[in-house]
């Protein structure tokens, strides 16, 4: 079992930035693929983000530019920079593990999940 550990969240305004952080157990780090999604209210969970062991990236559209995913192998940890934020991306963000890389966007292929950190982007 892998434990995610996810902070940084919290409440700022539009246009303003937040860096989530995601510290992450075991010896394996390195070798998994990591992402971070998010899930509003009453809507599904949303994929935001990706890197891969060869830190390859993916990006949903609707960030791509603003956010940047990252990761620092030997701290064990990844982490989303979120640049000129907007109201719609109030969400709880769940950093997510997966052990061998299967779907970069797709929930079903994480293995592990952190507990979420909630941000909030007041208009």
């Amino acid at each position: 079992q892998v434990q995610l550990v996810e902070s940084g969240g919290g409440l700022v305004q539009a246009g303003g930035s937040l860096r989530l952080s995601c510290a992450a157990s075991g010896r394996m780090f390195s070798s998994y693929l990591m992402g971070w999604f998010r899930q509003a209210p009453g809507k599904e969970r949303e994929f935001v983000a990706a890197i891969s062991s060869g830190r390859n990236t993916y990006y949903t559209g609707s960030v791509k530019g603003r956010f940047t995913i990252s990761r620092d192998n030997a701290k064990n940890t990844v982490f989303l920079r979120m640049n000129s934020l907007k109201p719609e991306d109030t969400a709880v963000y769940y950093c997510a593990a997966q052990r061998s890389y299967s779907d970069a966007v797709y929930t079903r292929g994480y293995d592990y999940w952190g507990q979420g950190t909630q941000v909030t982007v007041s208009s």
